[in-house]
């Protein structure tokens, strides 16, 4: 049998924590001294990081259930943002898009402003951590250039670190995507047929003013309104359940809640409203709504037998978009 060669004892190399491991190629040597592959060693914990699913990534956010709508709900859209610290030099605004020409993660234009796009694929498990390593690549971005998409590191500033959490969050819904350009009327024919294009698919939608992230919009068949709820969905399945058994959980003659939505950690409740019935009509039974649905969320008793068939059918119609 082969001697076993004796181990020798290399130079002891300086332990590194966490946060100070640079990346390195999954089969190079650890950063870290620690003498195992970087996959094998902080590659593991990097790489989980990145993959792991984060369920309610817009959480502390201001207009967290706004957020959720322009992401799942709202075809074209606009916020302006507001960042810890203000704005850097040469950057006059900031501002949220549902989405941007060529499904772009960023774009700075021409007047070093940034338009930071929200319904695009991202790379890792944290929507919150992708689209702020995108709006920092922006800010530091050529005026009149798009920004590319890619995985944000994995120990990255998420939204909550670089937006000022006092700063207003109010969308703007437009009728088309004319804000992609600043002179829509005067854009070259490529432009001009991209443009035409994307509002002729774009659903009519307008955000209720009396409640909050409630959003109505028109379809052929019936118009709906979609109302993102902060919640916790059991809490809320339940107070819906006793509207629903008690014949209240309408919005007047002709709607009918129908089911709801789970999106990034909060329910989405959805009403089928006839298709004469606007927006403007629906604010009213809708702040009265709001009302009872108060009052059903301070109820904790027991669920009667009525309310608990109403909650398991509320249950089987709810559909889950993230």
């Amino acid at each position: 049998m082969a001697k076993k060669r004796p181990q020798t004892k290399g130079k002891q190399q300086p332990q590194l924590t966490d946060g100070q491991v640079p990346v390195v190629g999954a089969r190079e040597p650890c950063p870290c001294g620690s003498g195992r592959r970087y996959k094998a060693c902080h590659g593991r914990s990097a790489a989980h990081a990145v993959t792991e699913l984060v369920q309610r990534p817009f959480e502390g956010l201001r207009g967290e259930c706004d957020w959720v709508a322009l992401r799942e709900l709202v075809p074209a859209a606009t916020v302006e943002l507001h960042l810890k610290g203000g704005l850097p030099e040469g950057v006059p605004s900031v501002s949220l898009a549902t989405v941007l020409p060529m499904a772009w993660p960023a774009l700075r234009r021409e007047d070093g402003s940034v338009l930071l796009g929200l319904q695009n694929d991202t790379a890792s498990g944290d929507i919150s951590r992708d689209l702020a390593d995108t709006l920092r690549r922006a800010l530091e971005a050529e005026p009149g250039t798009p920004v590319q998409a890619r995985r944000a590191p994995a120990d990255g500033p998420r939204l909550q670190d670089v937006l000022d959490p006092e700063g207003a969050f109010e969308p703007v819904v437009h009728t088309g995507f004319e804000f992609w350009v600043p002179d829509s009327e005067n854009a070259s024919p490529e432009v001009a047929a991209s443009l035409e294009r994307a509002n002729a698919a774009a659903i009519p939608t307008v955000k209720l003013t009396g409640v909050d992230a409630a959003y109505w919009c028109e379809t052929p068949e019936k118009n709906h309104l979609r109302w993102v709820m902060p919640h916790p969905e059991e809490q809320l399945l339940d107070a819906l359940a006793r509207l629903h058994a008690a014949g209240t959980s309408s919005l007047g003659e002709g709607t009918r809640l129908v089911g709801s939505f789970r999106a990034h950690g909060v329910t989405v409740p959805v009403w089928d409203l006839p298709s004469g019935v606007g927006a403007d009509d629906i604010e009213k039974p809708a702040a009265e709504f709001a009302e009872r649905l108060a009052a059903a969320l301070a109820t904790d008793a027991p669920l009667t037998p009525d309310e608990r068939r109403a909650r398991g059918g509320l249950t089987n119609r709810q559909e889950t978009l993230s």
